[in-house]
């Protein structure tokens, strides 16, 4: 079909998306971020590999109020549910916490941020693999609450 290559994303995680298995079938890293993986398998000698978007904004944070970011494009099921437990303790932690949701199934808003999925509290980046309880996130932002 003319294509140069073929391009895969894997984690650094022992138990899904393992960017070893892609290794394991000839592919190589190109590129990493944080825990993410980018792994390349050229077809022709003078095929370049891809390279990760790097984010350029960042989540805003709110004064006075605890910042509650879901990034989200909807494809990730796991991803969606982290998503509704985030939005869902953030109404019932009241009016001291601020919600927002970026849509990146929007392509102008995804190369804005260079983020997919991800949930961020006041900035800080919350670990979404495998997705956090519902408790778990209501805690992590009932602890930001308390510090205001």
């Amino acid at each position: 079909m003319g294509r140069k290559g073929l391009v895969a994303w894997g984690l650094m995680l022992p138990f899904w998306m393992k960017a070893s298995w892609f290794r394991k079938y000839g592919y190589r890293q190109t590129d990493r971020y944080g825990n993410q993986v980018l792994l390349w398998k050229p077809f022709a000698s003078d095929a370049l590999p891809p390279r990760w978007i790097r984010p350029k904004k960042k989540p805003q944070t709110a004064p006075n109020k605890v910042a509650v970011t879901a990034f989200l494009s909807g494809w990730c099921p796991a991803q969606n549910m982290v998503f509704e437990r985030a939005l869902r303790a953030s109404s019932e932690l009241g009016g001291k916490v601020v919600f927002q949701w970026i849509d990146t199934l929007n392509g102008n808003t995804f190369l804005d941020y260079g983020i997919s999925d991800a949930l961020f509290i006041d900035g800080k980046e919350v670990r979404t693999g495998p997705p956090p309880s519902y408790e778990k996130i209501k805690r992590a932002i009932g602890k930001r609450v308390r510090k205001l």
